[in-house]
């Protein structure tokens, strides 16, 4: 599916359904921004910019990120130093920070931000996961 942008005064909502994990944080923490019975299913118009900001910070798998629209059209990127890999119980990996991503056919690009990788080997997007490990019982933690 394609990137898909949502756009209040300064900010630009994004999302990335190829690599969303369907974990549900953005829609039990800010539901009237996030709610996906809704069409669009983004409404930014429904809460602050720190507030919506704030929310896409915890997206674990990246596929929400922002934009400010200023005239300098800065991307907000996670700055940490350090790039964390958690193991999420019964989940993909979760990686954060800055990295290089090789792909299968040698491919290199730098990525920021978070992404989820699949660990089941169900996801039909891999390596990255698509949320299908919720229907499977491989893995147990």
């Amino acid at each position: 599916m394609a990137t898909k942008k949502y756009v209040k005064d300064d900010l630009t909502v994004i999302w990335k359904p190829d690599l969303c994990i369907h974990s549900a944080k953005c829609f039990h923490g800010l539901p009237q921004v996030f709610n996906p019975s809704a069409r669009p299913w983004v409404s930014p118009a429904g809460a602050s910019k720190e507030e919506i900001i704030t929310q896409i910070k915890k997206c674990p798998s990246g596929a929400l990120s922002y934009e400010l629209n200023s005239s300098t059209n800065e991307t907000m990127e996670n700055q940490n130093d350090i790039t964390r890999i958690t193991v999420s119980n019964k989940g993909p990996y979760l990686v954060k920070g800055k990295f290089v991503f090789v792909d299968k056919d040698g491919k290199e690009e730098v990525k920021e931000g978070n992404i989820a990788l699949c660990r089941c080997g169900a996801s039909a997007n891999k390596p990255f996961c698509d949320g299908k490990h919720k229907s499977t019982n491989v893995l147990d933690a």
